[in-house]
């Protein structure tokens, strides 16, 4: 699409669907905000898997797709709405098992813990660790990146590498932005910090949701005939086309504010989303809907 052409605003994306064998759907920001479930997007996924379309769930949390098909259902997304689930923890696990002789600090929450369940790290203080795996700040309700200075410097003064298990820097939760590792991963960059992402939008995540697309269709499916579905520039948007996939983007409150009213998508204020980019949506929804 040509970056000076204003970027189609669909009412259902049921008039796109029929170009693609499956999506890969975001889930935070798209079929949820952590707090409540997104009907109509749900029930978009559930319409195109009805006339056999794939749907691959693809997200940047940093716990395994497991657990958050768990989470989905405490949440109350139903699971007709999806085939797989593929997340930033997924493959943060792949690289944690060619890394198991490493002393590991871990940085994160305890909800973050069924990232480590099953592998045999040596989890250390960070005086004895020689490599640092971040899923999430101890308190996203009340830190930011700035309560981490002092950490930070710690982990500079040795060099350690970090290894983000959740790319994203922001994400909603009910009707406030919180921080995710992606922003303590950002900051320890800016300090000459080494990082190794896993999520979106680097490779590694889309290969792996790849092979689950072509698992449940029973063959291969080329990346121009997968649909990406998202809310964020920076990674669902970015990764897509890095991935030489078509993407739909969202307009969560990631990027545009009062996404919540009732008003229709303004096409200036998608404009104002995408100005400079030099990747962009063939459409975008105010919320993903059939």
């Amino acid at each position: 699409m040509n970056a000076h052409e204003p970027i189609p605003i669909m009412q259902s994306i049921e008039a796109v669907a029929s170009r693609y064998d499956a999506w890969l759907c975001d889930i935070w920001g798209v079929l949820h905000n952590g707090v409540r479930p997104f009907e109509p997007a749900e029930h978009a996924c559930c319409s195109y898997r009805k006339g056999g379309g794939t749907v691959v769930l693809i997200s940047n949390s940093p716990r395994p797709g497991g657990a958050v098909a768990q989470q989905l259902e405490q949440i109350g997304v139903s699971e007709e709405a999806y085939d797989a689930i593929v997340t930033s923890g997924d493959t943060t696990r792949h690289v944690l098992v060619e890394r198991l002789d490493e002393p590991i600090f871990h940085l994160g929450p305890d909800r973050d813990k069924p990232l480590l369940q099953g592998l045999e790290l040596q989890l250390v203080d960070l005086d004895d660790a020689s490599l640092v795996l971040c899923s999430g700040l101890y308190d996203d309700l009340t830190e930011t990146p700035d309560d981490y200075a002092e950490l930070f410097s710690r982990m500079r003064d040795r060099d350690l590498e970090m290894v983000c298990a959740n790319p994203d820097v922001q994400v909603e939760r009910g009707d406030r932005l919180i921080y995710c590792a992606g922003a303590l991963a950002e900051a320890y960059e800016t300090l000459g910090g080494t990082v190794i992402y896993t999520g979106k939008p680097h490779a590694p995540i889309y290969d792996m949701a790849m092979a689950r697309v072509a698992e449940a269709k029973g063959r291969r499916v080329p990346a121009k005939d997968i649909l990406c579905i998202g809310d964020s520039l920076r990674t669902d948007v970015a990764g897509a086309s890095a991935a030489g996939m078509d993407v739909v983007f969202v307009a969560s409150a990631l990027h545009i504010d009062g996404t919540h009213d009732e008003q229709p998508l303004s096409a200036g204020a998608l404009q104002r989303v995408f100005e400079g980019s030099p990747v962009r949506p063939i459409a975008a929804q105010k919320r993903l809907s059939w």
